[in-house]
């Protein structure tokens, strides 16, 4: 046989198992767009809930809570008084939703770094000046780290990507894929506290309370693990990517760009002197904020530590810190404003601060059935006997902590090829995952950080996920051609490497004890 007809082969065999892979998303997409939207998702299920705890009374489900000994039974949400209290309560469990205040306190700092142009900055001050050696790594631990921009932050990365591996001489399409891959694929993985860490720490502690009412989870809970994860997926796509993906982009014939098509798509690479001069200040006024913080913690008295003198969940830090976080961002983003210009009298300020608040009024919307959804499912006591029983199941198996694990992250990367929304696939396996779990002697603090590798990891390769459009969008701009299936054959060993690197990183962290985040353990021990 020659080389020639061995290549062929080769290409005819890639060529049908990307086919075949095509045919599985169209029918996941078509599945998935059956699907309600995410608000009324959840109102449904709301309603299911209600429903279900009618049967289930009637017919006297009941389990046995073993942190208590108490015998749990099914509340009927159909009888008078518990309409009564599903009407009077439904304001209450919107607004003490416990996301809903700290995503908004940290929101509306970050807003005010966002809308001064900061954190677009520092993003493509990254890249402006990397190593053509070193752009993959560069690009992709960018991409990481660009989640502190929320969803803001595809719209940098995808074609700062592209503009970053032209500028050295290569494919742009792929350098449009690289910062893509890590942006979505990594959006879990940050060098600091983001608005997607208070979203999933008030989710998680929601669905924690159903086993212990006072259980606490930090939006620092992952924190630990987070910084380490966000090099671990940037060596994870380098790796591919130097070694599979770049052959292939090599072999790619690009069109010539139009010429009523703005080279840098209307996005601005370099920084000039003012915004390096802006970053420059805003970098001092981050150390001098650290440096005010610790200087308030020192004491051993300080109002920033819990009675005992430490650094507690019930202390002053970590019960505060989404109010910290976001005025840390504030400080700075308005230091960067008047240091750049684009901040010139304080009424900027608050205006900068709603206009980024748009953008996730749709959350804001989604909170609202999400509230009532879990709120009534708790009243139920559903999710409490559903944890029990799925508890004793997985416990009279003897299959070990490790497969028990290793299934829920499976269940994960599978939800998150229909429901892309990292928030709501949360608000959806947080009720049962997480007191099951705690029933294993699992810590909600290694649930979520279980449920972040698998949520982030499958969602490029998604075609239910919004940025999926965008991604092709602006790779097309490069190749005219371009289609899912170009856009597949990148993504799907990219998504393969992230979900493999990040998950042994899960699974080593786990093993050897080291705490998720500041004060949070791996196991759970009932009281």
């Amino acid at each position: 046989m020659s080389s020639s007809t061995a290549v062929t082969e080769r290409q005819q065999t890639s060529t049908t198992r990307l086919n075949w892979l095509m045919r599985l998303l169209v029918i996941i997409e078509k599945a998935g767009n059956k699907l309600p939207h995410p608000f009324w998702l959840f109102l449904s299920l709301a309603i299911l809930v209600m429903v279900l705890s009618a049967i289930f009374s009637a017919t006297g489900l009941s389990a046995v809570n073993p942190a208590t000994g108490e015998t749990v039974t099914v509340t009927n949400l159909f009888s008078t008084e518990s309409l009564r209290t599903v009407v009077a309560g439904a304001t209450d469990n919107f607004v003490t939703f416990p996301a809903l205040g700290l995503v908004l306190i940290v929101l509306l700092g970050v807003a005010v770094a966002e809308q001064s142009g900061l954190i677009p900055a520092m993003l493509r001050g990254t890249i402006a000046n990397a190593s053509p050696r070193w752009i993959t790594f560069i690009v992709a631990l960018a991409g990481s780290a660009a989640s502190i921009a929320s969803d803001a932050s595809y719209m940098i990365m995808i074609p700062l990507g592209g503009l970053a591996f032209r500028a050295v001489g290569r494919n742009p399409l792929l350098g449009c894929v690289v910062a893509y891959a890590a942006t979505s694929g990594g959006y879990s993985a940050a060098p600091m506290v983001n608005s997607m860490d208070t979203i999933l720490g008030g989710l998680s502690t929601s669905a924690a309370q159903i086993i212990d009412p006072e259980y606490v989870v930090s939006p620092v809970a992952n924190f630990y693990f987070n910084f380490v994860s966000m090099f671990v997926v940037a060596a994870a796509i380098t790796l591919v990517t130097e070694l599979l993906l770049s052959k292939r982009a090599d072999t790619m014939e690009l069109d010539e760009p139009d010429a009523d098509d703005p080279e840098n798509f209307d996005v601005k690479m370099a920084l000039d002197a003012t915004e390096k001069r802006g970053v420059l200040i805003s970098c001092l006024a981050i150390a001098a904020c650290a440096a005010l913080l610790f200087f308030l913690a020192w004491p051993a008295d300080s109002f920033l530590r819990d009675e005992q003198g430490g650094f507690g969940p019930e202390s002053g830090l970590m019960g505060g810190i989404a109010a910290i976080i976001g005025f840390g961002f504030f400080i700075v983003g308005i230091v960067y404003g008047y240091a750049t210009g684009s901040i010139t009298k304080t009424s900027d300020i608050p205006e900068m601060m709603a206009k980024g608040l748009l953008p996730f009024v749709p959350v804001i919307v989604l909170f609202f059935a999400a509230s009532q959804f879990l709120a009534l499912f708790k009243m139920s006591s559903l999710g409490e006997i559903l944890a029990i029983r799925g508890a004793d199941f997985f416990g009279s198996l003897n299959t070990g902590t490790f497969v028990i694990l290793l299934g829920g992250w499976l269940l994960v990367a599978l939800g998150a090829l229909f429901l892309t929304s990292g928030s709501g696939l949360w608000t959806l396996m947080a009720p049962v995952l997480v007191p099951m779990f705690m029933l294993l002697s699992i810590s909600p603090e290694t649930t979520q950080a279980l449920y972040r590798i698998g949520d982030s990891t499958t969602n490029i390769i998604s075609p239910m996920s919004p940025y999926f459009v965008v991604v092709l969008g602006f790779i097309q701009r490069y190749k005219r051609d371009a289609g899912i299936g170009t856009l597949l054959s990148f993504t799907i060993p990219l998504s393969f490497a992230m979900f493999v690197f990040w998950g042994l990183l899960f699974f080593l962290w786990w093993a050897l004890g080291i705490p998720w985040g500041p004060g949070a353990a791996i196991g759970y021990e009932m009281s």
